[in-house]
């Protein structure tokens, strides 16, 4: 009896220890001060075994000419392409944009990284081919909306079946085209800003599974060529102590079919970007590639459009995002956004040597 009694009483100490120290208890605050480690980075950027590219969005005419094209160590471009550009009717496909510009950067000795995309933070601009827009794809897309319930974007409804077998056939036909010849292919961010009363066939559990359903299209159509998820938040949780598994989900499904991991924004300070991004990067080793964006904002530790330092007047922190991505996230990939002052003032002397 006394033998049971202690037995009992290690099970419900083991028991208590888990609920004090486990999952739920993580702090939301462990890798705020992860940056601190690099603060003495500096240019030029030191010799690493990243591919940089350079991030034009939809301004892919902007390459042209470029003065990225004579820094050796820029891989090359991503440029984003809209879904109704390139299948401007159902079933029939026109990539002449992008093997314009995957020619052009051939001839200057650098690679084209595509992200396909399939949602906007615009109000204005949709970027589904009008046939999807029909009720046969349940009106094919929702409005992304921000605190206020206003509209600030577009998404494609990634969870409805038959959105995902049109966007399955269009990942074959850019694969049949391009996989091999091309750096490699992303999807864009997880994600989404939606009412899910607008939707009912909506539901957490569901759009996870879309993503991976996406994940396993790209993967079969780029067998070649790199391929990547953009994963950074998900509907339903909030990392950590609201950990639905949603989001580490897509990381496990990344490393186990071969798609690599990304995120777009590589915000150091940002408790949101730490503890999703940056946390699923950081806690496990990968085989895939891990990609990191520095987009609108980022050097300037902000998101979006925002600059608020006058041209001459600013830190460059291009040395501390390059030390946080290649040390603590171990990233293969890096897309430097093309955004002016920093890009010309601090971007481009890092990469160049003294």
């Amino acid at each position: 009896m006394k033998e049971k009694k202690v037995l009992l009483t290690l099970i419900i100490g083991s028991f208590m220890t888990f609920l004090i120290y486990g999952q739920g208890e993580i702090s939301s605050s462990r890798y705020i001060n992860a940056y601190k480690q690099y603060l003495n980075a500096a240019c030029p950027l030191g010799n690493d075994s990243i591919k940089h590219f350079v991030y034009f969005a939809n301004e892919r005419e902007a390459i042209r000419n470029h003065p990225f094209l004579k820094v050796g160590r820029f891989t090359g471009a991503q440029i984003m392409y809209p879904w109704k550009l390139l299948e401007p009717q159902k079933g029939q496909y026109d990539f002449s944009i992008i093997l314009e510009d995957y020619k052009y950067l051939l001839s200057h000795k650098k690679k084209l990284f595509i992200q396909l995309q399939d949602a906007t933070f615009s109000k204005a601009f949709v970027v589904l081919p009008r046939y999807l827009l029909s009720d046969e794809f349940n009106g094919g897309t929702l409005p992304q909306v921000d605190k206020k319930g206003d509209t600030i974007g577009w998404v494609a409804k990634r969870w409805n079946q038959n959105v995902q077998k049109r966007f399955a056939l269009l990942l074959q036909a850019l694969g049949k085209k391009f996989d091999g010849k091309v750096e490699g292919i992303n999807l864009q961010e997880s994600s989404i800003d939606i009412k899910k009363s607008m939707d009912t066939t909506f539901s957490p559990e569901r759009y996870s599974e879309s993503i991976r359903t996406n994940m396993l299209a790209l993967k079969k159509a780029f067998p070649k060529s790199t391929t990547m998820q953009y994963a950074n938040f998900m509907p339903g949780e909030w990392l950590p102590k609201n950990d639905k598994g949603y989001l580490r989900s897509l990381y496990n499904y990344g490393e186990e079919i071969g798609v690599g991991l990304g995120g777009p924004d590589l915000m150091i300070h940002e408790k949101g970007n730490l503890n999703h991004t940056v946390a699923m990067m950081h806690e496990r080793k990968y085989t895939v590639p891990l990609g990191i964006a520095i987009q609108d904002g980022n050097y300037s530790g902000q998101t979006g459009d925002a600059n608020n330092n006058e041209p001459g007047n600013h830190e460059n922190i291009v040395p501390l995002l390059h030390a946080f991505a290649k040390d603590f996230l171990k990233v293969k990939y890096m897309f430097w956004v093309d955004q002016e002052p920093y890009f010309s003032e601090d971007v481009i002397p890092c990469f160049e040597p003294r």
